[in-house]
């Protein structure tokens, strides 16, 4: 091998011992390895992706003074959990706010070309949602808009054309009209923050929408039993669904029948992790209110049972998921790497095959705890973390 070229080995996800050698940034050979014993040795796994960070260890997008030592600052925390692409995402705000936030995020991938690489597009999650209590989560009020596609246009130029995913609530006035135009342009349309009637939903799918954004969250307390936009977006299989699986956002039994519903191969996991993800539990003030960031990585109002955010991170999305919804490591794995990269039409990343992007991670599986530890990261074949 060069100097440049990078041998890792361990077992994958299935528990069988693989050599992978990686030359100039892509995954090369790939082979048994005799030398390791199947289910033995680190796991090696495709580099995770994850797509919705609103910001991590301290770090916000969304923050008046988020600069490009902030993302860089997120892009080496989300490393350290084997995240290797993700989604910065800008949420609702006033149009000034949200350009000044997009234009930082463009700014911070044209300097630093290893943040470039680590973006896999912005998600921009609002303006256009519900404005109920309930629907419409921690999102502002005052800054909930009609869905308007000039704007859309200049979030767009503001982020340097990386804008690559829109969530927002199918009964707008004129958002359907504006899935259309977001997936004609090769932006993926989700929806989100909504109290959609099923037949505002079918509208939505039928315009081009192609995913549910953190499904089952930014939703009423209390909605019928039978009629209602939970059960109608499981039901249409043009959706994906993306899921917050930290235990808190969603019970282990509805992550369970939510995978069971989809299929695993129209599921993924995301964090929608807060900049609280990553800090040490305690009391903070987020949102103008006082919360408290827990051992359990639940987020909530200081006294209340009311969530504040997600501090999750995917690598223990991963193990929740194996453990709420009995599905298999690989398949967990795949829900965190393979599937948003399909969902974003990126071959090129979420495996391990030779041609594919050398994003590796090299982990410990305890089986017993359904837990991944991350061990090392690896971005185009060069390591940029390690425990």
């Amino acid at each position: 091998m060069s100097a440049q070229d990078l041998e890792v080995r361990g077992t994958d996800t299935w528990g069988q011992a693989a050599s992978i050698t990686i030359s100039q940034g892509k995954v090369g050979a790939v082979r048994p390895d005799v030398a390791v014993g199947a289910g033995q040795g680190p796991r090696v796994l495709p580099g995770l992706i994850d797509i919705q960070v609103n910001g991590f260890d301290g770090h916000d997008f969304n923050a008046a003074g988020a600069s490009v030592e902030s993302a860089a600052g997120v892009v080496r925390a989300l490393w350290r959990h084997g995240v290797t692409r993700f989604c910065p995402t800008v949420c609702t705000q006033s149009r000034e706010h949200m350009i000044a936030s997009l234009r930082t995020i463009a700014r911070a991938c044209d300097q630093e070309p290893w943040i470039e690489r680590a973006v896999l597009g912005v998600h921009v999650e609002g303006p256009y949602i519900s404005p109920e209590d309930g629907p419409r989560g921690a999102h502002p009020k005052a800054h909930v808009r009609p869905p308007d596609w000039d704007e859309v246009q200049a979030l767009q130029e503001a982020s340097g054309g990386r804008v690559r995913m829109v969530t927002l609530a199918p009964e707008m006035p004129g958002a359907v009209d504006l899935i259309e135009r977001l997936a004609g342009a090769g932006i993926v349309p989700a929806i989100g923050h909504t109290g959609a009637a099923r037949e505002e939903i079918v509208a939505a799918v039928c315009a081009g929408a192609r995913i549910s954004t953190h499904l089952g969250n930014g939703s009423h307390a209390m909605i019928p039993r039978h009629r209602n936009y939970i059960w109608e977006q499981l039901a249409q299989d043009g959706l994906w669904a993306s899921m917050i699986v930290d235990g808190h956002h969603l019970p282990p039994a509805v992550v369970k029948v939510f995978v069971r519903a989809k299929g695993t191969e129209r599921c993924i996991l995301t964090s929608d992790a807060v900049w609280l993800a990553g800090k040490e539990p305690g009391t903070y003030d987020f949102l103008d209110e006082k919360v408290e960031l827990t051992a359990s990585q639940g987020v909530r109002l200081v006294g209340t049972e009311y969530l504040a955010g997600s501090a999750l991170d995917l690598a223990t999305a991963v193990g929740n998921v194996v453990a709420f919804a009995g599905v298999s490591l690989a398949d967990a794995v795949a829900m965190a790497s393979e599937r948003p990269a399909r969902l974003f039409g990126r071959d090129d990343l979420g495996g391990l095959a030779p041609g594919q992007a050398g994003d590796i991670v090299l982990a410990r599986w305890h089986e017993n705890e359904a837990r991944l530890e991350v061990m090392q990261t690896v971005v185009a074949g060069e390591v940029v973390y390690r425990a």
